[in-house]
């Protein structure tokens, strides 16, 4: 079984406009709400991909019962926490005319000590989990330490652990060890304290965390596309030229790619050029991480892969 951990659970109140004119009226032409959050994300595209998940994190107040509702109702099982305060609304205004795309995050709910201490006691006893995945950012007053905690426990149970998240919680949770890594490039310079521009800099940053004890180092680079670093071996994936509608989840999207080829035994090569399949069939659509699977397998043969 497959796990997805979502701390930090979101509704994306998704709205386009026109276009925006400050200090007056804008129209609202379209509106729509997905559940959102990074490993929210990954536990819709696997879904959707047809590999069995199970998706946990906080939720709370109406805007996490409609989550829940959201993702029970596209057939994602789910375990959450509920939580007393409320699951936050992030905003996102996609302007018509301009085609620019703007975002709003909202912080989160303050998670109380029993709260954080119920994700554990369920990572503790997850049911013959193969890998788990932990995204996105931490809720305010969570320390960084419970990805590292979780990662452990993950571990200990003979489980694979896979962490995309960023700064501070990025460093913390590498102490333990984590199988796979999914930093982009600015997460991966703000890690290592220096700017990484080249292809060959962004190679020896991810060589050097590799050595430290990462399995695999995935780097996600925008169009330049997707690196992998591994034991032995170092690829990128170039993805093919489409247009771009939108790009929340597209990272999300890649992660539930790479991993979907793992599941089917396939090679780290090949998992690669399915992660940029796949987060390249994420920005052909509009919403959250809406990558469908026939977008994604037109597009599997069309990825340049280049051993590095």
């Amino acid at each position: 079984m497959i796990y997805t951990i979502t701390l930090n659970t979101a509704l994306d109140r998704t709205i386009w406009v026109k276009s925006i004119c400050t200090d007056d009226c804008n129209r609202i032409e379209k509106e729509q709400v997905y559940a959102g959050g990074k490993g929210v994300d990954v536990s819709k595209v696997l879904t959707r991909f047809g590999v069995n998940n199970k998706a946990l994190g906080f939720v709370g107040g109406f805007a996490g019962e409609e989550l829940e509702g959201l993702l029970v109702n596209q057939g994602i099982a789910c375990d959450f926490v509920r939580i007393s305060g409320g699951t936050r609304t992030n905003i996102i205004i996609n302007e018509i005319d301009s085609g620019s795309q703007t975002l709003f995050n909202a912080r989160g709910p303050e998670i109380k000590a029993y709260e954080l201490m119920q994700v554990i006691r369920k990572v503790e006893i997850l049911d013959t989990p193969e890998m788990v995945i932990l995204s996105g950012s931490l809720p305010p007053g969570v320390n960084p330490e419970i990805y590292r905690k979780i990662i452990e426990i993950v571990k200990s149970n003979g489980a694979k652990a896979v962490l995309d998240t960023d700064g501070e919680a990025l460093r913390v949770g590498m102490l333990g060890l984590p199988d796979i890594i999914k930093p982009n490039v600015h997460e991966l310079s703000r890690l290592q304290g220096v700017t990484l521009e080249t292809i060959d800099e962004i190679v020896s940053s991810a060589r050097r965390l590799q050595e430290e004890g990462i399995e695999i180092v995935l780097v996600s680079m925008g169009v330049r596309g997707m690196m992998l670093v591994g034991e032995g071996v170092q690829y990128i994936a170039s993805p093919p030229k489409v247009e771009a509608v939108n790009t929340i989840g597209a990272g999300d999207s890649a992660v539930a790619g790479f991993i979907y080829g793992q599941v089917l035994g396939k090679s780290m090569k090949e998992s690669l050029a399915w992660a940029v399949a796949a987060g390249t069939a994420t920005i052909m659509r509009p919403g959250t991480a809406l990558c469908q699977k026939d977008d994604f397998e037109n597009l599997v043969p069309q990825v340049i892969l280049q051993e590095l």
